[in-house]
């Protein structure tokens, strides 16, 4: 007898004040109702209950009420919860919840319940897959449960247009996979003199982004936010953090965030010392989902860091480099 996956996606609505440890301690509660959690940072977790509801003797149901108790009671966190066979679908399951309430959707109720939804509410969809697929007349899941395979292979790839596919469908094989609470992983760089320049300041921070982006793919790593902190002559410090639009261990986006927050910097004519660059929140790579680009550029910058990654693997770390950054 084959037992039904119970997927339980919990976000936390934390307060504007809220203390930097009370995400893990939050987790903590989580995983006193089943040790398979897998934090989703930076306010939300999945939980495999399948085994626990045999062991607390309650349903579905009745764990979500009590992790939302527990959270809203010693911590003052109001929790949405949603419980479905999967993670693809307790996720879209929990989006259309209200705030602090939850949503337990059985697997009879699956297809009538996902088939009006947009593409875009799919897992792995983002915006450029979705246009992709509105060009097709493919709006909503049902359209693109119904457009055959074939078709959707031959337009998106035989792993993209299989994948769609299947989400279609309501399928998604991930496991939840608990690990412990995502860290940060940070590179600095120090100027040889208090620097002025524009230039040398985005040569550093694309070293920055280049060193980042190799450790995350070798540690098998993405980042989901990225802080930056200039450090001045007078000693004194500015810290710019942002969140991604999705996780990445990419060089190309990680260098352009790292632009941006210089730009929110404001720097005029300030010495700069130093800069530290941070990436947050670190996730599986397994999370980082790629979106369909019409930039081809993307295409041969993403081709050649793989040729590079393997290069440095063999070679040492320094073995390729940006020519920008020739002879740092």
């Amino acid at each position: 007898m084959i037992t039904t996956k119970q997927i339980l996606h919990a976000r936390f609505h934390f307060p504007q004040a809220a203390d930097a440890g009370l995400y893990g301690q939050l987790l903590d509660l989580a995983a006193d109702i089943t040790p398979r959690v897998q934090p989703i940072p930076p306010d939300a977790a999945d939980l495999d209950i399948t085994g626990s509801l045999r062991y607390w003797q309650r349903d579905a149901e009745e764990l979500a009420a009590l992790l939302r108790l527990r959270t809203l009671a010693l911590h003052g966190v109001p929790t949405t919860c949603a419980v479905a066979p999967n993670r693809m679908l307790a996720t879209m399951t929990a989006a259309s919840t209200p705030l602090g309430a939850a949503t337990v959707l059985a697997e009879a109720e699956v297809t009538a319940w996902l088939r009006p939804r947009p593409v875009a509410a799919l897992y792995g969809v983002g915006p450029a897959t979705a246009a992709a697929l509105a060009t097709y007349g493919l709006h909503t899941v049902g359209d693109l449960a119904d457009a055959p395979l074939p078709a959707l292979t031959r337009i998106f790839g035989s792993a993209t247009g299989r994948s769609l596919h299947a989400r279609a469908h309501g399928e998604d094989l991930r496991p939840v996979d608990a690990h412990p609470v995502p860290k940060s992983l940070s590179a600095g760089h120090a100027f040889d003199a208090d620097c002025l320049d524009a230039d040398q300041h985005h040569r550093a921070l694309l070293g920055l982004a280049h060193r980042i982006g190799a450790r995350l793919r070798e540690e098998d790593r993405a980042a989901t936010g990225l802080t930056l902190t200039a450090r001045y002559a007078d000693r004194t410090t500015s810290t710019r953090t942002r969140a991604l639009t999705e996780p990445t261990n990419h060089t190309r986006p990680l260098t352009g965030a790292a632009y941006e927050l210089y730009g929110l910097l404001g720097l005029q004519r300030a010495r700069v010392r130093s800069f530290d660059l941070r990436a947050e929140a670190l996730c599986p790579a397994s999370e980082a989902r790629r979106q369909l680009t019409f930039d081809t550029a993307d295409d041969q910058a993403f081709a050649i860091e793989v040729a590079a990654d393997r290069a440095r693997a063999r070679y040492g770390p320094d073995a390729v480099k940006p020519a920008t950054l020739a002879g740092a």
